[in-house]
């Protein structure tokens, strides 16, 4: 009984060896495959960083203005007897508009006139009388009292008749029509927008620490949505005299030449205020960069000797750099990368340090400092 507890126990133990050996064989032979074993290449796009020539600006976002705009309004009440105007189109200061109907007004101006013609005679026989001594100066004060009031009653119906005929107050463009023929108008009701396009103001705000950058007469550009693609020249103004307590922003108005009369009131435009002088700065793609909480980071290709087979190849080293003012699609580099060295633009998300690269740039994108990108 003990023999065969003995061999049972000899049999485990040489089981147990058999076994032991051909795992560490197998560990063995991972081992060996898993230092052969090299990740192959990763296809990447590429640029080179450059050094270019930025001019400083001031940012901001504005809204244009009309340099004179209005919403022409009745005087006083009358019904509409005439549209002398076509919305839409261009008129002069002075161009007729609206006539409301003066019938009343033109026979009540009849009825002065001929009051005042009155007044007139009886004044001119005074006249005489009191140079004869033939009258008192009271009665002479009274007749040229009577015309004086009569000739004022006369300008007064002939100023209304004037304000029944309703004319544009400047050169301008008309809006939208807002009344109708024989429309019976009360006071200050609105008729048509007239506003003067050429040129036209941008107002935008500045936080009030840039209050000594700034001054009248100083370059500013303008972008819009409206008109892809272009930028408009103008230069500011007006400066407020005063900051808004609320904002601790400065109040900034620019002029703008429109000869288009593309850009209109209440459109919403980009500015940038340029400032004096610039500074070269090294540029890369904003995709080449892969941004972190405790810096950011890029990828340089550097080309090594592989020590097994002796042949060259790109390897990825990750740097850390220090970033600035972004514009368009780059971004400029105040530290950690040198002119000329050639970086990972697309897809550094899934590269790591040391990784063998190969460069294919068929399919890189073309960065610009002025995107505009198509609207699918």
């Amino acid at each position: 009984m003990k023999t065969r507890i003995f061999l049972a126990v000899i049999a485990l133990l040489v089981l147990a060896g058999i076994l032991g050996g051909i795992k560490a064989l197998q560990i063995r032979r991972m081992i060996d495959q898993q230092s052969k074993f090299s990740l192959p290449p990763e296809v990447v796009t590429t640029f080179q960083a450059r050094s270019e020539a930025w001019n400083s600006a001031l940012s901001s976002v504005g809204t244009l203005t009309a340099v004179q705009g209005v919403t022409v309004s009745a005087e006083v009440p009358g019904k509409v007897t005439d549209i002398a105007f076509t919305p839409g189109t261009k008129v002069q200061a002075g161009d007729l508009l609206v006539i409301q109907d003066t019938s009343s007004e033109e026979a009540q101006l009849r009825a002065a006139e001929t009051a005042e013609a009155l007044a007139k005679l009886s004044l001119d026989r005074y006249t005489e009388l009191l140079a004869k001594g033939n009258i008192a100066q009271s009665l002479f004060d009274n007749a040229e009292a009577q015309y004086k009031q009569g000739k004022a009653q006369v300008d007064n119906i002939r100023a209304i008749i004037n304000k029944k005929k309703i004319r544009a107050p400047f050169t301008g463009r008309l809006g939208i029509r807002l009344i109708n023929l024989g429309q019976i108008l009360k006071e200050g009701e609105p008729i048509v927008s007239l506003q003067a396009l050429d040129p036209i103001f941008v107002d935008f705000p500045l936080p009030q620490q840039h209050l000594g950058q700034i001054h009248r007469g100083q370059p500013v550009r303008i972008k819009t949505d409206a008109l892809p693609g272009r930028g408009i020249e103008g230069k500011i103004t007006t400066i407020s005299p005063e900051i808004d307590s609320a904002t601790r922003n400065i109040r900034v108005q620019a002029t703008v030449a429109n000869e288009e009369e593309l850009l209109r009131p209440g459109l919403f435009v980009n500015v940038e205020v340029l400032l004096p002088g610039g500074s070269t700065m090294i540029i890369i793609p904003a995709t080449a960069v892969l941004y972190a909480p405790y810096s950011d980071s890029i990828f340089v290709l550097k080309e090594t000797k592989n020590e097994k087979t002796g042949a060259d190849e790109l390897v990825l080293n990750q740097q850390f750099v220090k970033l600035g003012e972004k514009r368009g699609d780059f971004v400029s580099v105040l530290s950690g990368l040198n002119e000329g060295e050639a970086i990972v633009s697309t897809g550094v998300f899934k590269l790591r340090n040391g990784q063998v690269a190969v460069v294919n740039n068929e399919l890189a994108p073309d960065f610009k400092l002025d995107p505009n990108p198509k609207d699918n």
